[in-house]
Formats: structure tokens, C-alpha cells, sequence
């Protein structure tokens, strides 16, 4: 067994891994195989808390560059961040996971309130906490959200799952030659712009001295071994 480096972590997951190979939307079947990788990470002991985007379904951005309103936009973003969140407990919990789902945005039919001693209880009752809606106001990213909740919470480590496999010095998508990082201070993402997050959680993060990894969660059973420090990722530290 993999033993964690760490006691407490934030996980922060794009809203397009949940698309799988689809264009748009939730794709049961790769949601499914994401719980597996939460759930064998937390069989190592970890705490974890999610944070999900909502890209898949309604990027606020996107809305307000198409001519929307940036705050109805945003809001229709968070909307999608529970939605997300409420599929990705439905996979936990069929692995038999417990996981509750606090929104920033108060829904008491489908969600609880964001309460940090609440959400502390659960942790400590072995339960995975899915924090949704960001930080509940418009004009600020999920991004922001997961480095919100991971200084409230006393994570550990504020842990990024994306498409690609660290952070790198440009685009790897666009240029074949872009160099990657095996770490990297907060100060120099935020004065090169490398958009590893937005400047928002960089700095949140910095100032509460909550390292950021950032990994390729695609690939299979690499969140365990990024976990341990076994798989390839960068990580955003002093």
C-alpha cells in the first residue's frame, strides 16, 4: 500500500475530466472511474476534499464573452459546479464512499451549506467532502474556490488534476517543444503568467503556504502515486 505524504488535501478537478471522451456534458462511465481513483487514494488514509469545475457543462467566461452578463453568467457557472458535484458523489457512493456535497450557494433539497465545522466533522468521520458554486459570488473561478476552501480547511496540499502532466513554460498543446517544471515558485507562475490557476488562488495559496501540484488525472492510478510522490507532476511551492 502507498502510504500519503500527506494527512489532509484539497483536490481540484476540472470540469472537463468529466466530459471523458465526449464533447460536452458528464460521462457516467469516466466519473465512475474518477471515484475510483479518489477512492483508492483515501484507503491510503488521506482526508480529501473536492472541488469540481463546471466547464463541462457552462463556463461563466464563455457566457460573458458571447454577451451575457459576467455576474448571471458566473452564477449559471456555479450552477454546474453542484451538478458536477452531485455526479461525483453519486460514483463515490455507489464505491461505497461516504460523501457529502456543501454548496456555497444555499439548495437544501439536493446539498448542505457551507459550514467549516460541519465540513470538519465529516472529515473526521471518514467522509469525502465535495465543496460546489465556488466561493459563491460571482467574478472569481473554481479555482479560487478550491484555494478558498483549502486555506478554511488546513489542507495540506491543494492538489490539480488536468489533461496534462505538470506545469510547462508554454502551451504544451500548441508547442511541441514547451518545457516542463518539476517545481516552480508562486512568484514566478504569477509574474510569467503561466496560467496554472488563476493569479486569485496563486496568491491565496501563497499566502497561506499551501502547496499546489499539479498532475495529469487521465491517466490511470496516478492521483495515488502523485499522492505519494511517486508520479511525474510540478509542484507551485515558496
Amino acid at each position: 500500500m502507498i502510504t500519503p505524504r500527506y494527512k489532509r488535501v484539497m483536490l481540484k478537478l476540472s470540469g472537463e475530466v468529466l466530459m471523458g471522451d465526449q464533447q460536452f456534458g458528464i460521462d457516467p462511465a469516466f466519473v465512475a472511474k474518477l471515484a475510483g481513483e479518489v477512492k483508492a487514494a483515501k484507503e491510503t488514509g488521506l482526508e480529501i476534499c473536492l472541488v469540481i469545475g463546471g466547464g463541462n457543462i457552462f463556463r461563466g467566461m464563455a457566457g460573458a464573452a458571447a454577451g451575457m452578463d459576467r455576474a448571471q453568467a458566473d452564477y449559471m457557472g456555479m450552477l454546474a459546479t453542484v451538478m458536477n458535484a452531485l455526479a461525483m458523489q453519486n460514483a463515490l457512493e455507489q464505491l461505497g464512499v461516504h460523501t457529502r456535497v456543501q454548496s456555497a450557494i444555499q439548495m437544501d433539497q439536493v446539498c448542505e451549506p457551507v459550514i467549516r465545522r460541519r465540513a470538519e466533522r465529516h472529515l473526521e468521520k471518514d467522509r469525502v467532502v465535495i465543496f460546489a458554486a465556488g466561493v459563491g459570488s460571482p467574478y472569481f473561478t473554481t479555482d479560487s474556490g478550491a484555494a478558498l476552501r483549502a486555506a478554511e480547511m488546513k489542507c495540506d496540499a491543494l492538489f490539480k488534476g488536468t489533461s496534462v502532466d505538470g506545469v510547462y513554460d508554454s502551451d504544451p498543446k500548441t508547442n511541441p517543444g514547451a518545457v516542463r517544471y518539476d517545481s516552480i515558485s508562486y512568484d514566478k507562475v504569477l509574474s510569467d503568467n503561466l496560467k496554472v490557476m488563476d493569479a486569485a488562488a496563486i496568491a491565496l495559496c501563497r499566502d497561506n503556504a499551501i502547496p499546489i501540484v499539479v498532475f495529469n488525472i487521465r491517466e490511470e492510478g496516478n492521483l495515488a502515486r502523485v499522492l505519494a510522490g511517486q508520479g511525474v507532476a510540478t509542484t507551485v511551492a515558496g
